[in-house]
C-alpha cells in the first residue's frame, strides 16, 4: 500500500520545462481539449496521433522516463485483463481458436483500440495536470469556474489519504502485535473487515473534528488563495495549438471525408 500511495506523490510537479512554465489553467483547459476526443474515439489512427502527441507531451515536460514508465505499468496492468477477454467475447471473423473459444479480429482491434486510447490519455495528463502542483491545482479549479465542491474533494482527499494511510498502518501493527497472521480463512477475511469499519469510523469521526475546527475558523464553503497566474502569449499559443490538434483529432475519428 505504501508504493501506491507513492504513486499520488507529487513527482512531476517541480521543473522548469516549457510545460511546467505554461500557466496551470491554461495546462487544465489543454488537458480536457485532448483527453475527452481521445476517450470517445473508434478508429486507431487518430489514436495512434494522440499516443504520439501524449508522448511529444512527456519529452517537452522533460519527466523522468523511469516515473512515466512506472505508471503506465500499472495502467497496462489493468489494460491486460481486457487482452484476456475482449478477443473472445466480440462475434465476428475467427483469427485462432483455445478449445471452444474464438478470438476475433473485431475483438483484437477493440482491446487495442482502447490500448492504445487509455495510453495516450494517460501520457497526456501526466505531461499536463501530473506538472501542477496540488497547491497550484485548488486555484486553478476554482478560478475556471469548477464546482467548489468538487475542489473540497480533491484538496481534502490530496491532504487527509496520508493521514488515513498512517491509521491503517498503525492498525495493522496493532493486530500483527497480537500474533495476527493472514491467512486464507474466515477469521483472516472478518479481521480485514473489521480493519476497514473501523478505519471508515476514525475516518468519520476525523472529518467531523476538522470541520468543526474549520468552522471555528470562519470557514464557509470556500477556499481563498494568494495564489496569482500570469498568463503569456506563449501560453496562448500552446492553448491554440492542443486546440487544433484536437480538432484535428475529432475530424479524423468523426468526419474522415471532410478535409485531406
Amino acid at each position: 500500500m505504501g508504493e501506491k500511495l507513492a504513486a499520488i506523490t507529487e513527482h512531476f510537479a517541480s521543473g522548469n520545462s516549457f510545460i511546467h512554465r505554461i500557466d496551470p489553467r491554461i495546462r487544465l483547459i489543454c488537458g480536457a481539449l485532448l483527453t475527452i476526443p481521445l476517450a470517445i474515439l473508434n478508429s486507431q489512427p487518430p489514436a495512434l496521433l494522440g499516443l504520439a502527441f501524449g508522448t511529444l507531451l512527456i519529452f517537452m515536460a522533460r519527466l523522468k522516463l523511469t516515473q512515466v514508465l512506472k505508471r503506465l505499468m500499472v495502467v497496462n496492468t489493468f489494460i491486460l485483463f481486457l487482452w484476456v477477454f475482449l478477443p473472445f467475447s466480440l462475434p465476428g471473423n475467427a483469427l485462432w481458436s483455445i478449445g471452444p473459444f474464438n478470438a476475433t479480429t473485431q475483438g483484437v482491434d477493440l482491446a487495442l483500440l482502447i490500448s492504445i486510447k487509455s495510453n495516450a490519455i494517460v501520457l497526456a495528463l501526466m505531461a499536463l495536470m501530473g506538472t501542477i502542483s496540488v497547491q497550484n491545482l485548488g486555484p486553478a479549479i476554482q478560478q475556471l469556474g469548477i464546482n467548489h465542491k468538487l475542489c473540497h474533494i480533491l484538496l481534502f482527499t490530496y491532504r487527509y489519504i496520508f493521514v488515513i494511510h498512517q491509521e491503517y498502518m498503525t492498525m495493522r501493527t496493532a493486530m500483527q502485535a497480537r500474533g495476527f497472521k493472514p491467512k486464507t480463512n474466515a477469521h483472516t477475511y472478518r479481521s480485514y473487515a473489521w480493519l476497514v469499519g473501523m478505519l471508515l469510523v476514525k475516518s468519520w469521526d476525523r472529518a467531523e473534528r476538522v470541520q468543526g475546527a474549520m468552522r471555528c475558523r470562519g470557514f464557509h464553503g470556500r477556499f481563498y488563495s494568494l495564489t496569482e497566474f500570469s498568463t503569456k502569449s506563449t501560453d496562448f499559443i500552446f492553448l491554440a495549438i492542443c486546440l487544433l490538434f484536437a480538432a484535428r483529432i475529432i475530424q479524423l475519428g468523426f468526419f474522415p471525408g471532410a478535409l485531406p
